[in-house]
C-alpha cells in the first residue's frame, strides 16, 4: 500500500473514493465502490454459467420479475453485500486511511463507536439495507408466498440474505430498531455515513440495471443458492491479482463516468475469473453403459440401463434407491444412473459421498476414470475429507500450492477439460464448488448443522447428482441429519442416488419420503424396496415407481454356523485352551485353512481383541505365522503409513484374482476389525466373525467367496463358490444381557446383538440365508417388533426391556440431531437466521464424535540413546521443524504419515507428555496432535499416560 486517493474535504455528491474496501497486499487502497462493482459483475457470470435455466426461472417467478430483471436485480444485490464497510467501525481498522474522513463534519459518529469491533461489516450490511431497500421502494411488509417465495418482508429479507455473506445470517431485526438504527448500532455512524451508503447503492443500481422491485423474497432453498453465489463471487473478486488487474489509478473520483468505466472493466474481467477457477458445468453427454465402462453391464446394471431412461423421461428425474448385495456392481450402477438423472435434470456435476476416508480415497480414482469417459465440459474433481491432501492421486505439486490467502494460480491450456482441480478449488471451503467431488458423508452433513458457511455446502449440492454409498451404515444421529439433507435436496430438485446392501424397509421409507417432503409432497408414500432391485421417485410429481426386482447373477446360499462360546478372547498367550471357549472354536474352524490352504478372515469387535487374537493364533500356528504373511492383522490403530502398507498387502493377497490359471492361494489368515466391512475389496474362502448386528455380519459375509475364481481357484474344502460360509462366534449361550463381553463396551447395542443371535441360530438350523433373495426379509425381521413373540418367556421379557432401552437411546440420538440441526427448508421460510443459529458445542468434530470414531490423534516420538526424539524407532527420521526452519508441506505430510487414531481417553495429560513444537502448533493439520515420548523398555517402546502404559509393537498401539 503506497498511496491513497485524493478526495474532497466535504461529503462527495458521488461515492467517496476515500472509503476503502480492500487494502491488504495492494499497491493502493481499493475503493468500496469498485469492489461492489466487481462482485456484481462476477455474480452475473456465475448466474449465467452455474445455474440451469429452470433454477433461474424459479428465482424470477418467486421474485415476480422477468428473467432479465431477475439477473440484474440479483447482481445488484450481490454487490450490496459489502455496503456495511461504509461505517466508521470498519474504516477505522486502517487508521492512516480513516484519518482522511474521520474529522470531516459530514462523517460524524458517536464517540468511541469506531472502536466497537464486535459490530462487523456484514452485520452493518444487514442493518443498513433493511432501511435503504425500503427507501428504494421494496415492500417491507410480509408478502404472500403463493409463488413459493419466502413470504417475508422483501427489504428485510434481502438485507438478511446479504448480511450472511460471511457464512452466518443475522437474527431478524425489529422494525422499530431499524428506524433508529444508528442509536442501536452507533458503529453505523450518523447521516453522512448513511448518505454515502445511499449513494453507493444508487450508483450500483444504475449500472447493473437493477431498478425493478421484487414483490417477494425467495424460498429457503433458493436463498441458499443465492447466498452461495454471492459468497463465491465475493471470494473470486477479492483475490489480490484480480483486484490489481482492474485497480484504478489515483485520479479515480467515483463520478458516474468513473463508475461506468470501472463497471466495463469488471464485466470484461469476470468471465476469466470464473473460468480460471474451474467453476463451469460438467455435462452428462454419454448415454450407453458400455461407453462409460470398459466392461458389459451385469444384470442389475443392465436392468437400469433398459428401464431407467424411459422412466425418467416420462416422470422426470428425482431419487433412485438401489439395494443389492456387496460386490454386485452398485458403484457402476450409481455412476450410470447419475448420468441418466444428471442429463435429464440439467445437472452441473456430482458429489459421491462415502462413510470413511478410506472408501473415499478408493472411490476417487474410479470417479476420475468415469468422468474422463462419460463427461464433457468442466470436469474439475475434488477429494473432500480432512486428510485428502495426503492422497497421492490428489496431492498437488509443491509449485501449485498457495498459502491460505488463496491467490489464483496459472491454469493450463487444457484446464477446462482436465479432471484435476486447480489451485483455487483446493482453497479452504471451496472444494464443494467444483463440478465433481468425492468425499466423506460428514462433509455434506455439516451443511445441515448450524456451522459457519453451511450454506456453501448446501449450495455445493444444488443442481448436482448426490450419490450416497452405504446408506445403511449410519446410526440414528447421522440418519436424522441425512433425512434433513434429503429434504433440502428435494426442495432443490437435485437428483439423488442412494445405495445400500442392507437397508431396512422403514429406513428406506424415511429417506425416500424426506426427499418427497422437500419436493412439496407431504403425505408419506408406502415404500417397499426389492432386494436386489431399485425404485425411482419423481421430484416433479412425487410419484414412486413400482420397485423393480433384479437378479444379481450371483445367487448364493450363505451357510451360517453359530458357535456358542465362552468368551476367553483376552486370555494370555500360552494359557490353556478352555473347552467350549472362543480360542478353541477358532482353532477348529481355521483347521481347513491350515491343512488344505486357502484364506480366512477373522473379524473381531475391538482393536484390543484383534490384537490378542492375532497373538494367540501366531502362538497356536507357528508354522503359518512364520511363513511371511501367513497371519496378518489390520485395524485402525496403526500409524497411517503402516496401515496403508498393511492394507495394500491385504488387497494384493486377498483381493480380486489376476489373469492366468486359477490356483489355490497359500494358507493365510487376516485378523481384522470392522475396517474390512467397507474399506477394501477383499475375497476370502472362509469368514469367521464375532457376533455383531445382523447388517454388519452380512457385510462381512459379503467378503466370503466374493469373486469367482473358477475351477482350481479355491481349496477343496471351499469349492462350492455359491455356498460361502460364515462362522459366528456367539457369547450368548442363555440369552441374557450379562453374557455380552465386558470388553465390547458400547460398540454394539445388546438388544440388537441378542436379536441377531436368535435369528442366526434359527437360520443356521434352517439351511442358511438366501443371498440376495432372503436378505431383505432377515434385515427387516431382526428389527420387527413382533420378533420377540415366539421366544421363551424369560428371554422375551429381557429382550423387550432391552428393546425399550435401545429405542429410547435411538430416540434421544434423533432428538439431539433435530435439536442441533437446522430445520428443513419448509420450516425455514423467510427466517434465514434459522439456518445458522449458533449453538454451543456444535462443531464439525461433533459429526466425527457421534460416528463413534477414535477422537484422539497420537504421534509416537522415539527417544534415542543420545536423547534425540525421532519419528521412527530406528532413529533415522528426525523431527521436522524442531529447529528454526519453517515446516514445508512435505514435512507436514511426513508427520501425519506417522499419526495413529486412538480413543480420546488415551490422550489425557500424562507423565510422558511432549509439548508441540511451535512450528507444528501453527499448522492446523498438526495442532491437535498428542505427542507420546516412547522409551525402550526391554523389547518394546512404551510411555506412561494417565496412569496407564501405552506401547507400540507389531500389532499397533496398545494400552494396559
Amino acid at each position: 500500500m503506497t498511496e491513497a486517493h485524493v478526495g474532497p474535504s466535504a461529503l462527495c455528491a458521488c461515492p467517496d473514493p476515500r472509503l476503502w474496501g480492500k487494502e491488504h497486499g495492494l499497491s493502493r487502497p481499493y475503493p468500496v465502490m469498485c469492489h461492489l462493482l466487481d462482485v456484481s459483475a462476477v455474480f452475473g457470470v456465475l448466474w449465467d454459467v452455474l445455474l440451469e435455466e429452470q433454477t433461474r426461472l424459479r428465482c424470477a417467478k418467486q421474485l415476480g420479475l422477468s428473467l432479465e430483471q431477475a439477473r440484474s436485480v440479483l447482481s445488484f444485490w450481490a454487490g450490496l453485500h459489502d455496503l456495511g464497510k461504509i461505517t466508521p467501525v470498519f474504516q477505522a481498522q486502517i487508521p492512516e486511511l480513516f484519518k482522511a474522513v474521520r474529522d470531516e463534519p459530514p462523517y460524524a459518529f458517536a464517540p468511541g463507536a469506531e472502536r466497537d469491533r464486535s459490530f462487523r461489516h456484514e452485520m452493518a450490511t444487514h442493518w443498513a439495507l433493511s432501511s435503504l431497500l425500503a427507501e428504494a421502494g421494496y415492500p417491507n411488509e410480509p408478502a404472500k408466498a403463493a409463488t413459493g417465495g419466502s413470504g417475508a418482508p422483501v427489504a428485510h429479507w434481502a438485507a438478511q440474505l446479504l448480511g450472511g455473506h460471511h457464512g452466518v445470517f443475522g437474527s431478524a431485526l425489529r422494525p422499530r430498531r431499524v428506524e433508529r438504527a444508528s442509536q442501536y448500532q452507533p458503529g453505523l455512524g450518523e447521516e453522512g455515513w448513511a448518505e454515502q451508503r445511499r449513494m453507493h447503492l444508487g450508483e450500483l443500481r444504475r449500472v447493473t440495471g437493477g431498478s425493478a422491485v421484487p414483490v417477494a423474497g425467495l424460498s429457503a432453498e433458493l436463498a441458499v443458492v443465492m447466498a452461495g453465489l454471492v459468497i463465491t463471487a465475493d471470494w473470486l473478486a477479492s483475490q489480490t491479482p484480480a483486484i490489481e488487474a482492474v485497480l484504478p489509478d489515483s485520479s479515480w473520483q467515483g463520478s458516474p463516468a468513473d463508475v461506468d468505466r470501472h463497471w466495463r472493466r469488471a464485466c470484461a474481467a469476470a468471465p476469466g475469473l470464473v473460468a480460471s477457477a474451474q467453476l463451469g458445468r460438467a455435462r452428462f453427454g454419454v448415454d450407453r453403459f458400455e461407453e462409460m465402462f470398459p466392461f458389459p453391464p451385469n444384470l442389475l446394471q443392465a436392468d437400469l440401463a433398459a428401464h431407467l431412461p424411459g422412466l425418467v423421461s416420462a416422470q422426470g428425474p428425482g431419487l433412485l434407491l438401489v439395494t443389492a448385495p456387496t460386490g454386485d456392481g452398485k458403484t457402476e450402477a450409481a455412476l450410470y444412473a447419475a448420468s441418466v438423472l444428471g442429463k435429464a435434470a440439467g445437472a452441473r456435476g456430482m458429489y459421491f459421498a462415502l462413510p470413511t476416508m478410506a472408501t473415499a480415497d478408493a472411490m476417487f480414482a474410479r470417479v476420475r476414470s468415469y468422468a474422463e469417459r462419460a463427461l464433457t465440459g468442466e470436469r474439475a474433481l475434488t477429494l473432500l475429507h480432512s486428510m485428502a491432501w495426503l492422497n497421492p492421486l490428489y496431492a498437488a505439486q509443491e509449485s501449485d500450492l498457495v498459502d491460505a490467502c488463496g491467490a489464483i494460480g496459472e491454469v493450463s491450456a487444457d484446464g477446462r477439460t482436465s479432471t484435476e482441480a486447480g489451485v483455487w478449488l483446493r482453497g479452504p471451503k471451496r472444494g464443494f464448488l467444483a463440478p465433481l467431488s468425492v468425499g466423506t458423508i460428514d462433509q455434506v452433513l455439516s451443511g445441515v448443522l448450524p456451522l459457519r458457511y453451511n450454506v456453501l455446502r448446501l449450495f455445493g449440492l444444488a443442481e448436482k447428482v448426490f450419490v450416497v454409498d452405504e446408506a445403511h451404515a449410519y446410526g440414528p444421529w447421522m440418519h436424522r441429519l441425512l433425512v434433513t439433507l434429503l429434504e433440502w435436496l428435494g426442495a432443490l430438485r437435485a437428483p439423488v442416488v442412494l445405495l445400500s446392501a442392507t437397508l431396512t424397509g422403514s429406513t428406506a421409507a424415511s429417506l425416500v419420503n424426506a426427499y418427497r417432503r422437500g419436493a412439496g409432497f407431504l403425505e408419506a408414500a408406502v415404500i417397499e424396496p426389492c432386494y436386489p432391485g431399485w425404485l425411482h421417485v419423481s421430484a416433479a410429481s412425487g410419484g414412486v415407481s413400482l420397485p423393480r426386482a433384479t437378479s444379481s447373477g450371483r445367487a448364493r446360499t450363505l451357510d451360517v454356523v453359530v458357535r456358542r462360546v465362552a468368551w476367553d478372547a483376552s486370555d494370555p498367550v500360552g494359557a490353556p485352551v478352555r473347552a467350549g471357549g472362543r480360542r478353541e472354536a477358532l482353532r477348529e474352524e481355521l483347521r481347513p485353512v491350515v491343512e488344505g490352504g486357502g484364506t480366512a478372515l477373522v473379524c473381531c469387535t475391538t482393536v484390543a481383541e484383534a490384537q490378542a487374537t492375532f497373538r494367540d493364533l501366531c502362538a497356536a500356528l507357528p508354522d503359518l505365522a512364520g511363513g511371511g504373511g501367513g497371519i496378518r492383522i489390520l485395524h485402525s490403530r496403526f500409524p497411517a503409513l503402516e496401515r496403508r502398507r498393511i492394507a495394500a498387502e491385504s488387497e494384493a493377497t486377498y483381493g480380486k484374482p489376476g489373469k492366468g490359471t486359477p490356483v489355490v492361494r497359500p494358507a493365510s489368515i487376516l485378523v481384522a476389525t470392522q475396517v474390512v466391512e467397507q474399506s477394501l475389496d477383499l475375497d476370502f474362502d472362509l469368514v469367521v466373525s464375532d457376533l455383531a448386528p445382523l447388517a454388519q455380519l452380512l457385510q462381512r459375509a459379503g467378503r466370503g467367496r466374493r469373486h469367482r475364481r473358477g475351477p482350481g481357484g479355491r481349496p477343496v474344502w471351499a469349492r462350492e463358490e455359491d455356498r460361502p460360509k460364515l462362522v459366528v462366534l456367539d457369547p450368548f449361550c442363555c440369552g441374557k444381557a450379562e453374557e455380552k463381553p465386558r470388553s465390547w463396551g458400547s460398540v454394539y447395542d445388546v438388544s440388537l446383538l441378542m436379536r441377531s443371535s436368535v435369528l442366526l441360530a434359527d437360520r443356521a438350523a434352517g439351511g442358511g440365508i438366501a443371498v440376495p433373495g432372503g436378505v431383505q426379509e432377515v434385515v427387516d425381521a431382526v428389527y420387527a417388533p413382533e420378533f420377540v413373540d415366539g421366544l421363551e418367556e424369560a428371554v422375551r421379557r429381557e429382550l423387550k426391556a432391552l428393546d425399550s432401552e435401545r429405542l429410547a437411546a435411538e430416540m434421544a440420538e434423533t432428538d439431539l440431531a433435530e435439536m442441533v440441526g437446522i430445520p428443513g427448508p419448509g420450516d425455514v421460510g423467510g427466517r434465514l437466521h434459522l439456518i445458522s443459529r449458533r449453538l454451543d458445542g456444535v462443531t464439525e468434530e461433533l459429526l466425527t464424535t457421534r460416528l463413534g470414531a477414535d477422537t484422539g490423534r497420537a504421534l509416537c516420538l522415539y527417544e534415542q540413546e543420545d536423547g534425540r526424539l525421532t519419528l521412527d524407532a530406528g532413529g533415522s527420521v528426525e523431527l521436522p521443524g524442531a529447529g528454526r526452519r519453517a515446516l514445508r508441506r512435505e514435512d507436514v505430510a511426513q508427520v501425519i504419515s506417522h499419526v495413529a487414531p486412538v480413543p480420546g481417553r488415551w490422550t489425557r495429560e500424562g507423565e510422558d507428555s511432549v509439548p508441540l513444537p511451535a512450528s507444528w502448533a501453527e499448522r492446523s493439520a498438526l495442532s491437535d496432535l498428542v505427542l507420546l515420548r516412547m522409551t525402550r523398555d526391554g523389547g518394546r517402546w512404551s510411555c506412561r499416560r494417565d496412569g496407564r502404559t501405552i506401547f507400540i509393537s507389531e500389532v499397533g498401539l496398545e494400552r494396559i
